[in-house]
């Protein structure tokens, strides 16, 4: 639940009575800068969900809900096999037992035929941006807040609808959003926040119009005051800025290390912050108990932020043999993207177009140093900015077949993902375990028509495949 800070919840009675005194006065300006970011979007999510009926409220009070999945089978994500002749039993929100000898249902549980279908965990995403994926650049920086969150509300709801019951976002302002999630007020899937990208003036992120340049003193730029960017200069500002994300319920920070496909003025050669600012934002995170994901192409970027400590490299696309191999020695997690083609990147123009293609020049080779090398690696879409591009974050997953069997794309993409969201230790908002399908873990289901090991491309259809999917315990598409 949204809360007003401790400052302003003590004047909440005295607003809605038309007070006016000064310190009304500041506490309403303070407000109306919040908006610009969404928050009051939370706030009417919070208020609206109080008088929605949750969903237990359709079973009898103080009785579990209890769903039995019959007929099934059941990929597990931990060994890449599929288990025939299973049932699963949900209680509530949590997968409470596995069942292969077929036994009779508990009397009062709702028994789902699964008619030999297999079940899959939730998709997760491991690279996402909840409120620019569907929102073209040229709406985003031009429109009110009102159109973005409205567009972005019914891609949420679609991108559950596609399988993915678990998001990590790497970029934007989506913690009030979030929070209309978590509450039931709109559908979509779970999200592990990042809030703003944090960059350098000049950085991947830095969307500053001419108008806004050069900065002056504290004043923030209009991507800034929308949440999507927080551009540091300088060790305190960084931790500055690192820290108000942590504040806000940032599950892992986002930092940008070099240079972008999708910010115009920002070449992929270049590096943002220094080795030594490195270390003290990797300081400040491990303050908080969680970590740094870092946004970075090159060898150099990439080098530059493990050697201060980062255990999370975003996108890496660039990087030669040494690096590779620099990677699979720190241990690090490598979270990247199979873009092949500019059907995976539609979105570009200009030098983007130029950038993409270097990018997909690169997606080979760091797959092959990825498998040659053993380096952990995370499988994400980072869909941006398009509404056309959205449907294709199935086959975006896809494209991994590539490289690796039908089975490892699924665990990369449950499994493998779920332990990446895992190094935001107490930082993570949603505790229970993620990714699998066994006794205790949290219940996001996919049924899917067929067998997905023997037929990837059945992930590419959710809509015709996917017969079922369930989130948290509740089912939100049900075709059997």
């Amino acid at each position: 639940m949204l809360r007003l800070g401790n400052k302003y919840s003590h004047l909440v009675h005295n607003v809605g009575c038309g007070c006016h005194s000064p310190e009304i006065q500041r506490a309403s300006r303070r407000l109306e800068e919040f908006s610009r970011r969404g928050v009051l979007f939370g706030m009417a999510a919070t208020a609206l969900t109080v008088a929605l009926p949750p969903a237990e409220a359709a079973t009898a009070a103080g009785s579990p809900a209890k769903t039995l999945f019959s007929h099934a089978r059941l990929f597990d994500s931990v060994a890449g096999t599929i288990i025939d002749n299973a049932q699963v039993l949900v209680v509530d929100n949590l997968i409470a037992e596995i069942d292969l000898t077929q036994a009779p249902p508990p009397q009062d549980a709702t028994v789902v035929d699964c008619r030999n279908g297999v079940i899959i965990p939730g998709l997760i995403d491991a690279h996402w941006h909840t409120i620019f994926a569907a929102v073209p650049l040229n709406l985003l920086l031009g429109a009110d807040s009102g159109i973005v969150f409205a567009a972005s509300t019914a891609e949420a709801g679609r991108t559950l609808m596609r399988g993915f019951t678990t998001v990590r976002d790497l970029g934007g302002p989506v913690f009030s959003f979030k929070q209309a999630i978590d509450s039931g007020l709109i559908p979509g899937p779970r999200i592990f926040p990042s809030g703003a990208m944090i960059t350098t003036s000049g950085g991947h992120g830095d969307l500053r119009l001419p108008n806004e340049i050069p900065r002056e003193g504290g004043r923030l730029s209009g991507s800034e005051l929308l949440g999507g960017a927080a551009i540091a200069d300088g060790i305190g500002e960084l931790q500055l800025r690192i820290r108000e994300q942590l504040l806000q319920g940032a599950s892992q920070i986002k930092l940008v290390g070099g240079g972008g496909v999708s910010s115009p003025r920002s070449p992929l050669d270049m590096i943002t912050f220094s080795e030594e600012e490195l270390r003290a934002a990797v300081g400040v995170v491990s303050d908080w108990n969680t970590y740094i994901a870092v946004h970075a192409y090159t060898p150099g970027a990439v080098q530059r932020a493990l050697a201060a400590g980062a255990t999370c490299i975003e996108h890496a696309h660039l990087v030669d043999e040494e690096t590779a191999i620099m990677l699979a020695e720190k241990g690090a997690w490598l979270s990247t993207q199979p873009f092949l083609t500019m059907a995976d990147a539609a979105s570009q123009s200009g030098s983007g177009i130029e950038r993409a293609q270097q990018i997909f020049a690169g997606t080979p080779k760091i797959y092959q140093y990825a498998r040659k090398h053993g380096i952990k690696t995370a499988w994400g879409s980072d869909v941006l900015f398009s509404p056309e591009l959205t449907p294709r974050q199935n086959i975006m997953l896809t494209h991994l077949s590539n490289w690796f069997s039908n089975a490892e794309v699924l665990q990369m993409a449950t499994s493998g993902n779920a332990q990446l969201l895992g190094l935001s230790g107490l930082r993570t908002p949603y505790p229970g375990k993620l990714g699998v399908i066994e006794k205790g873990a949290l219940a996001d289901l996919v049924v899917v028509k067929g067998n997905p090991i023997e037929n990837l491309a059945l992930i590419e259809n959710p809509q015709e495949s996917f017969a079922l999917i369930m989130k948290d315990g509740r089912v939100h598409k049900n075709l059997l």
